[in-house]
């Protein structure tokens, strides 16, 4: 069975790979039924500037929501409203 710790290495990794953030910081993580949630912050670059074609090191603050199961496979993700 998976701990606390398990279920956040596995949502760091997911956002790592998925996003291809490069630091994930776990905010919340907690035990929910058969499975976990999770709460992450991810700096990623700037949609706005990029849309724009513009290079920058801005980046924006981003948490991300994910849902694991009890065998620590992503059931969900999404981006929080800022």
């Amino acid at each position: 069975m998976a701990d606390i710790n398990d279920a956040g290495k596995a949502v760091a990794e997911f956002l790592k790979k998925t996003l291809g953030a490069k630091d994930v910081k776990m905010i919340k993580t907690a035990k929910v039924g058969e499975g976990w949630e999770a709460e992450a912050e991810v700096y990623e670059e700037s949609s706005f500037i990029k849309s724009l074609g513009l290079p920058t090191r801005v980046r924006d603050r981003n948490i991300y929501l994910v849902t694991l199961n009890d065998g620590l496979e992503v059931e969900s993700y999404e981006r929080k409203a800022s």
